[in-house]
Formats: C-alpha cells, structure tokens, sequence
C-alpha cells in the first residue's frame, strides 16, 4: 500500500487517499493556506482532509523519528517511574519527566511542549478550515461532504483532547486563521474545551461509516470516533456515557484477536506482525517505500543489538520498562512471556549473532523484516484497539450500574482470558469477578490496563483520571495497589505534586501570544 504526502493551510503533512492506502503517499508535498481560496473544489477539500491524518497528535503518538527518543507521547509514561530512556543524559525531557523536576528545568522541558502545541494547533487550523468551508463546496455526492467535516471534527478533536490532557486550560480557536486579526487567544477553561470534543466527536459517530478501519481504506470510521468518545468521557468520569460508546465498539463488526497457540501465534505476535486486524480499530500507516516507521524497530532492543544486525546503526532502549512495573504480571501472564510483549535475548538466524539484556526490550517493537533485511519498517501503529473497548466497557458499566454486573466482568474476563496460560475460561473469569466488590473490580481493571495497554502510552492518561498511582510491589508478582497521586512515590522515588498534573506552556509560546499565562510552578520567562 501506498500513502500521499501533502501539505496544506500553512503546515507540512501527509495525506491518506479516500478510496485507497495506495493513494496515500505518492505526490511530493506542497504548501498552503486555510483560506476560503483553497476550498473550491472537491480535491482540494480532500486534500485538506487528508492532511489531517499525518498531522499533530497522531503524529505525537506514532513518529518514531529520533534513535534516541520515542514519540513524545511516550514521555508522559516517565512520569511514572516505571519506564526509563537508556539516553536520557541526552533527552533531558526524559529525565526531568522520570525524575518530576520539569518545574526547575522549564526551558528544556519546554522546547518539546513547543512541538506538540505548534502541530496540534496547525492540525486544528486545518481542520477548522474544513469545517468552515467544505459545506460551501458544490458535490455530486452529499455523502461524501458529510464524512470529510466528520473526519475533519474527529481530528479537530483528537488534537484537542491531547492538548487539553497536556496543559490544562488552552485557546479554542474554532475558525481558521485567515487573517492576522484574532490570532492571540486566551485560555479557555477545560470543560468548555471537553464540550467542543465531544460535540464534535458525537457528530462524526453520526455521520461517518460504520465500517471495519481496514475496510473503510483506513479512514476514520463511527467506530474510531466512538473509541474517541468514551476515552473522552472515561476521562472526564462520566461513566455512563463511556458506556455507551465503548459497548458501540464492542458489539460493532471489530473484535479481539485470538490465540493460535501460546507461541509465536499468541495473539500479541498477531498484534505485533499483522496490519489491518480485526482488533484495530484506528492506526497510523507505515509503507516500506514511501513512509516507512522510521527508527520503530530500533526501539525492541539494547545498544549492544548493533553487532547483531546490519541494517540500522543505533540501537537504544528508548522506552524500556524497569523489573518494577514487569512485576505487574502474575507468574500465568502471557504477556510477560519471552517474546510475547517483552523479550531478553534473541539471535539473528542470518549469522547467528546472539543479543541478551538482563533488562528487557520491548518485543511488541520487532519487526523481523526490517531488522533482518529491508532497514524498513512497515507495521503500522495502532492508535485504539478493541481490547481497550472491552476495558472502557467494563469499568464504566460496572460504575454506572454500582455493581459489578455480569456485563461488566464479561468484557474484563475476555481479556484476561486470552492472557492466561492456565487455561481458564472467560466464563470463569466472569465468576470469580462478579463476587468482587465494586471498587476491587475497577481497581482489577485498571490493573489489566497497565498490563494490556503499557506499549501504547496510555498509563498516565489512567492516572490523571483516577487521582490515582499504581504501586506494583517489588516481592508479590501481580500485586497492585492504589495510592492518591498527589503525594505518592513514583517508580524512581520522586514524589507527585499538585504542579505535575499537567505540563508547561512553551516559554517560545508565551512570548508569541501575551494571552497567555504559565502553568503553576513553572518559570514563564
């Protein structure tokens, strides 16, 4: 498959063709702006669209374009203490995050906000653009009309929920900067910015496709804008409302990937090697010839993996998780199986050079063909996944009910099933949570996020929302318990404070606009 890169409204970007992943990355990228001008036609209102595919969040989570640092998704995971960067001497951000001193090192720390803030506000430019102007266009087909301001409101969306997430209170331009008038906004406080994504995100569910991504030519689909929804409303606690999208998810044609064997075929390799599975239900597309992942496959070991492989010239354990949080796992996990999520050693059949590490890589990484042969990475990276459908579901059914209902443990006893090796069923998984008291069985939940969804960047979004940090123990395998985040300890001893709940605004930032104000305990000059 191939992808088009195009740039449009003041911003480069690359585009995802609309019938095709083939149609996605074949022009060279041209430049624009957001006025009415350049929304006269139907390709040009495509185009704008399509830009918003490879452009500002999704790009926050899935470039992978240092050796030595992930995507700056990955950093908010340091907070925790449970995942490290072997460079962090270098990326400093990453230290400072791990270590919970950003308040001291503002500047440093601020040049990365700087990048998330500028390409999340130029995606939303675009897609206020679109909004704005592509009903205006003249189209044989209503339909399609409809589906580009659905997925123009989707991203506009996902772009905001990162940004409100990151730094709290954020402007809310709703129109396109067409001119130099209105370009310095103040803050907006964070519920009226949760009301303009969920307005949105509620009108994408109603008019796009309710199609599987992989189908749909991987556009955004009902089901992608309804996983958005109750991530939304989960993280705002309004359970009920969560449920009712992540249940659209769940009992949409999407499912879970299953085990052939417990082995290479587990479900996780599935996951690691296959595209366009079922279980995805919104991705970011790599291509060997024309976008590839980039330093992705790198991230699966140590710097010592340079003698074992030719085809790329660093190695870093950019996200590597410490013995600590791999203790979340009880001893039956799958997933803390050699070569399931984690690995330790592993020898290239090409020449038979052996790579071991007593701390572990990151299986769920490797990508055989690129690492062996091509220096190519193709595997595309899933942004939601019906596991975490089946997560969601579970908790705010359970929390909206009061109870812990047989629902409610169903959608929690498919996952652990799949990660059993004991051969226990989902049907007594459902049993043994149902006599669970409620808070026990969100607790067990959020436990079962940590240990499905830790690869993906999702840990800290879980610990803002519940006011909670996960202590795994250092001597019972399994163990978790919960303590207020404000004043617990993370994995590397640094304690929380009140100032670490959100990130700073780019000093850069503060200067442009003189709206704006800092971020408690962080330097604004």
């Amino acid at each position: 498959m191939k992808t088009k890169y195009i740039a449009i409204a003041v911003l480069l970007g690359s585009m995802v063709g609309l019938n095709s992943c083939k149609d996605f990355l074949d022009e060279e990228p041209r430049s624009g702006v957001t006025s009415g001008v350049y929304y006269q036609n139907e390709a040009q209102a495509i185009e704008n669209v399509n830009t918003l595919y490879r452009l500002g969040t999704p790009v926050t989570y899935a470039s992978a374009g240092s050796a030595y640092i992930g995507p700056s998704a990955s950093i908010n995971t340091m907070l925790t203490g449970y995942f490290t960067n072997s460079y962090e001497g270098q990326e400093l951000v990453t230290l400072y995050a791990r270590q919970l001193t950003r308040q001291q090192n503002t500047r440093i720390v601020s040049n990365t906000m700087n990048g998330i803030w500028n390409d999340s506000y130029r995606a939303i430019n675009v897609a206020n653009g679109a909004i704005k102007h592509i009903p205006g266009i003249a189209m044989n087909d209503a339909n399609l009309q409809k589906r580009l301001v659905g997925e123009a409101k989707f991203f506009r969306a996902f772009n905001y929920f990162y940004l409100v997430k990151t730094f709290g209170a954020i402007p809310l331009p709703t129109e396109p900067y067409e001119s130099l008038e209105n370009i310095y906004l103040a803050r907006t406080e964070v519920p009226q910015v949760y009301a303009l994504i969920e307005a949105d995100l509620k009108e994408a569910v109603d008019v796009l496709p309710a199609s599987v991504f992989a189908s749909n030519g991987h556009r955004i689909t009902k089901f992608a804008a309804a996983m958005a929804l109750a991530n939304v409303y989960l993280q705002q606690g309004k359970f009920a409302d969560a449920a009712t999208y992540a249940k659209m998810v769940v009992n949409s044609p999407h499912s879970l990937t299953s085990n052939d064997d417990l082995a290479m075929n587990s479900a996780y390799n599935k996951l690691r090697k296959t595209d366009d599975l079922p279980e995805v239900i919104y991705a970011y597309e790599y291509d060997a010839s024309i976008s590839n992942s980039s330093w992705w496959p790198t991230y699966a070991f140590s710097s010592s993996a340079t003698s074992v492989f030719s085809t790329y010239s660093i190695f870093e354990r950019v996200f590597g998780p410490t013995d600590r949080f791999l203790n979340v796992y009880t001893p039956d996990d799958l997933r803390i199986k050699p070569n399931q999520f984690y690995h330790w050693e592993y020898t290239n059949p090409n020449n038979g050079k052996k790579w071991t590490s007593n701390v572990a890589g990151v299986w769920y990484y490797f990508d055989e063909e690129a690492l062996l042969s091509s220096g190519r990475g193709t595997k595309d990276w899933n942004f939601y996944r019906y596991a975490e459908a089946l997560l969601i579901a579970a908790e705010a059914t359970a929390r909206s009910a009061n109870s812990v209902t047989a629902e409610a443990a169903g959608y929690l006893a498919r996952i652990k099933a799949r990660a059993s090796t004991s051969g226990k069923t989902a049907a007594q998984f459902t049993t043994e949570l149902q006599v669970l008291s409620l808070n026990a069985f969100v607790e067990e939940v959020w436990t079962e996020r940590l240990r499905e969804l830790p690869l993906e960047f999702k840990m800290w979004d879980d610990c803002l929302r519940t006011g909670k940090f996960p202590v795994i123990s250092a001597t019972t395998k399994g163990a978790v318990t919960y303590q207020n985040l404000v004043g617990a300890a993370n994995g590397s001893g640094a304690v929380f404070k009140e100032t670490d709940l959100v990130w700073p605004i780019s000093l850069d930032e503060l200067q442009r606009n003189p709206e704006l104000t800092q971020n408690p305990g962080y330097q604004d000059q």
